[in-house]
């Protein structure tokens, strides 16, 4: 057989199997359980605060620029492919360059202009959103530690007893920077989780913490033990509990309903199991639920974890 026919014959069984290739592609598109409402997000889930948006719309750009950057290099190599194939008559080697000077700087140029720009846009929404206010309406404090969470309520609670939030000695932890903010002789309740923990609602693993809907609060993250990460997944941003060192951030909720958190930061053995829930309710819903913690008892603080060093407390406050 000639090697002209032999190529033809090896072709054809790959030709054969494009057919189930594409299909298969087809498939595994439309198979993921996305509608044509879901596509816009780009993986991402429905936001449910007043700042997810502004992440939505980053993550959004990102995968644009990509997308253009990849269809141009797509474009390049396909072109190439097609323009410059070996000739099926000629066998002299091609002309050989070794240097082109407008071809060097422009690779050189445009990803420094790519990555500028990303980075432009990654600072200014990534000061926007770790912006704190001087008074939020509502502050909790995020306890982590192996292997659930605690949420100290930083309020002014009917019933919840004599403690002081900006003097409890367990919340020393928290630098004073913080603590400043805190409302005037916040009683406060807590609410304490353990893995077996279940939403009596929907059955969701984890200790679930109560928000207000359309009212800003203020997280205050500390860890008892290690690095963990809180992460309530459709507030589409998380920030690390660290031992020592103290992170907060602020968020809006504008959606009620129960939504699934969880640790994103592998701290151990049973790291799978720091789960937990976040169900948004009416302000006066949640007042309720924080007078119905002080009837449980849970009154006051639990104690908020491994407390800075001066040397970094001194640092953070001199660049406030």
């Amino acid at each position: 057989m000639s090697p002209n026919g032999s190529d033809r014959s090896s072709r054809r069984p790959m030709r054969r199997k494009l057919p189930q290739v594409l299909t298969a592609g087809l498939i595994l598109a439309t198979a993921t359980g996305c509608t044509y409402k879901d596509f816009p997000r780009l993986g991402m889930p429905t936001p449910v605060t007043e700042e997810a948006p502004r992440i939505l719309s980053l993550w959004q750009g990102s995968w644009a620029a990509a997308l253009a950057t990849g269809v141009l290099v797509w474009g390049l190599i396909l072109w190439s492919v097609i323009f410059h194939r070996r000739s099926r008559t000629k066998v002299e080697v091609p002309l050989q360059t070794r240097y082109n000077m407008p071809i060097e700087a422009l690779y050189t140029v445009v990803p420094l202009i790519i990555v500028s720009v990303l980075f432009y846009f990654t600072a200014r929404d990534e000061s926007k959103l770790l912006e704190l206010e001087d008074k939020p309406a509502h502050t909790i404090n995020v306890v982590g530690y192996q292997w659930s969470w605690g949420f100290n309520y930083v309020e002014n609670v009917p019933g919840a007893g004599n403690a002081n939030a900006r003097t409890s000695k367990d919340l020393e932890a928290i630098p004073d920077k913080f603590r400043k903010d805190f409302p005037a002789k916040a009683n406060g309740v807590y609410d304490v989780g353990v893995p077996g923990d279940r939403n009596p609602q929907n059955g969701n693993p984890g200790p679930t913490l109560w928000l207000p809907k359309g009212e800003k609060v203020r997280f205050v993250l500390t860890s008892r033990d290690v690095i963990h990460s809180f992460w309530v997944v459709p507030f589409l941003m998380k920030q690390d509990v660290i031992p020592g060192h103290t992170n907060a951030f602020e968020v809006t909720p504008n959606k009620e309903g129960t939504f699934m958190g969880k640790c994103a930061e592998l701290c151990g053995v049973d790291h799978s199991r720091m789960l937990f829930n976040v169900k948004v309710v009416s302000p006066e819903r949640y007042k309720q639920h924080l007078e119905d913690l002080a009837k449980k008892n849970q009154k006051g603080y639990i104690p908020a974890g491994i407390e800075q060093t001066p040397h970094e407390k001194n640092r953070e406050t001199n660049n406030l």
